[in-house]
């Protein structure tokens, strides 16, 4: 075998002694197949066939997603100040990483949400809370004995009764039903429709803190109809409420300080007069 002479051996021992080149330009290689593999995830985007295997590691991981961030928002489709947005709604910030209140989608959604917010509010101030009625005479508070029809008849009978309830922590029961009997008075549909959600919101649904008494077979029936409700939708449960108030609630009142105490003072002053 021929023998290399000196200055060869010197070259190939300089040669070998320097870091390789490959481990020189390994992360410029990596890099270039990552943003090859992410234009086209946006070329095939929508397409589930196309699923590229990127696996970036280590200190790369940061430099990866900063050449990520242009190569989307050059995505064909994307609109100015939404990148990415795809397919996505039109108000739709896919690369918010903050939740900004200065935010143009954010605005837009919050001034939607507030419309229907308050007209809640306005509907639930026409809500009966304490009905106005004269004074009850003695031969009225006297009928209401007689039968509990008698008693939520008349505005002042109803107003008693619902003063008893106060203090049996079941008022709620008189409020549905009130709130049932001013929905069956409206005409018009998307006046129903949010007084019939209001109503939902306070008296059927289990996270309401004023949540009645229902049975499943009830609830499943409201719920089915909630999506275009009528005047009538709480028929059932009005019902229900009615008759546990006079099975329960009715009985009681009667034996209470409120009524005695009500048909005592209508009797002196009747006896005096």
């Amino acid at each position: 075998m021929p023998q290399l002479s000196q200055d060869n051996q010197e070259c190939l021992q300089k040669h070998f002694s320097r870091p390789s080149i490959w481990t020189q330009f390994l992360p410029l290689f990596r890099s270039q197949r990552y943003n090859a593999d992410i234009h086209q995830i946006t070329e095939n985007e929508g397409d589930p066939r196309a699923v590229p295997d990127i696996k970036p590691m280590g200190s790369e991981r940061m430099e990866m997603r900063k050449r990520q961030m242009p190569v989307a928002q050059d995505a064909p489709g994307a609109a100015p100040g939404q990148p990415g947005a795809g397919s996505r709604g039109s108000n739709a910030c896919c690369f918010c990483w903050c939740c900004c209140c200065s935010c143009s989608c954010l605005t837009v959604r919050n001034q939607e949400d507030q419309r229907p917010t308050i007209a809640s509010h306005e509907l639930r101030a026409d809500l009966p809370t304490w009905e106005e009625s004269p004074a009850p005479t003695l031969e009225e508070v006297n009928a209401w004995a007689q039968s509990f029809d008698k008693l939520m008849v008349t505005p002042a009978g109803r107003n008693a009764f619902r003063e008893f309830l106060r203090t049996e922590f079941s008022e709620e029961n008189m409020l549905f039903w009130m709130a049932c009997e001013e929905l069956k008075k409206e005409a018009n549909k998307n006046i129903i429709e949010e007084k019939a959600r209001i109503i939902y919101e306070d008296y059927i649904s289990i996270l309401s803190p004023k949540e009645v008494s229902l049975d499943s077979r009830v609830r499943e029936v409201i719920n089915r109809n909630m999506v275009e409700p009528s005047q009538h939708i709480f028929d059932d449960a009005q019902l229900q409420i009615y008759t546990l108030m006079h099975r329960d609630s009715y009985p009681r009142f009667m034996n209470s300080a409120v009524y005695k105490d009500l048909l005592q003072s209508l009797s002196e002053k009747s006896i005096e007069a």
